[in-house]
């Protein structure tokens, strides 16, 4: 399939897979990454691109040791390229006879902190490249009963051992231990877990995650170990981020805060894998098909260490 991109004043004809690759490189940040999500080799995405610079007569990426870092041109033509990707899958749809079925509402399931943090920009995108679609987000903890149809997919950090579910792990969760600037102005350094010992710990209430976490690296704690507790992600998340204390956060979010420093880099914490689920249903179900697809392919495809 071909689709048209205006670049000046002259129209001209693309191979809609030139389009596809160039937009998993700018998504994705890097040839290994995005090669991945379309599930192609490296050096068919890197002809893709070739192809598509020669077309154009412009340079869309620097090859670098930070990855594929996109040129002005290359950010300059993305909002085009974006709307021919959406342009074009709803062609598809319409020309298999397929927006139909896809019309409806799909209930998906999510932690807080995924819920929150991870997932609105995905289905945000979900949402303009299948307009048949609605989309109902359940922000809990609580893991939802996918047999009984409280959710029609969920996004778990466990494997679920229902033989009736459809279980693939598309990513890892890494984790660190963190505080804030002006907190840290005025505690010791952490070194190694015994440090924690001396800090004002953010910890869960009820929920043992934590606790058993921190087993795993050799520091074996009660829940009266953390003088601040709650079960609700996003509220510790906040008080870390406010200087409560020390605590335990996503990599991928602490990065995004500069008044975050991370402490010990030599504890080791087991990284949550992540789980997308969803019943059997899915085999007869074209619009359930459609979303599990698509959000294993953007989650596959984001950098979580």
């Amino acid at each position: 399939m071909s689709a048209k991109l205006s670049i000046g004043a002259s129209t001209r004809s693309y191979d809609w897979n030139l389009i596809k690759s160039f937009l998993a490189i700018l998504d994705n940040g890097t040839l290994s990454a995005a090669s991945k999500v379309l599930g192609i080799s490296q050096p068919t995405l890197t002809r893709h691109i070739n192809e598509l610079e020669t077309s154009l007569g412009i340079i869309l990426f620097e090859r670098g040791r930070n990855g594929a870092q996109p040129t002005s041109a290359a950010l300059a033509i993305s909002d085009h390229a974006r709307e021919i990707s959406t342009a074009t899958q709803a062609l598809c749809l319409s020309a298999t006879g397929k927006s139909k079925e896809l019309h409806g509402t799909v209930r998906i399931t999510a932690s807080q902190i995924v819920a929150t943090f991870l997932l609105p920009r995905i289905i945000a995108k979900l949402l303009d490249t299948a307009p048949e679609i609605s989309v109902e987000l359940v922000a809990t903890d609580k893991v939802e009963n996918l047999t009984e149809r409280d959710a029609d997919i969920a996004i778990r950090m466990v494997r679920p051992q229902k033989p009736d579910l459809i279980a693939r792990k598309v990513n890892e969760i890494e984790l660190g231990v963190y505080g804030h600037l002006e907190y840290l102005k005025r505690r010791p350094p952490v070194n190694v877990p015994q440090d924690m010992d001396q800090h004002r710990v953010i910890g869960y209430d009820n929920d043992d995650r934590i606790i058993n976490g921190m087993a795993a690296f050799g520091l074996k704690v009660n829940r009266d170990y953390f003088r601040y507790r709650c079960d609700d992600q996003v509220t510790c998340w906040q008080a870390l981020c406010d200087g409560m204390g020390i605590g335990f956060a996503p990599n991928y979010m602490a990065r995004k805060n500069r008044d975050l420093v991370k402490l010990a880099e030599n504890i080791s914490i087991p990284a949550l894998p992540v789980w997308l689920v969803t019943h059997r249903q899915i085999k007869t179900n074209r619009r359930i098909r459609m979303v599990y697809d698509f959000l294993a392919s953007e989650l596959a495809g984001i950098d979580l260490k």
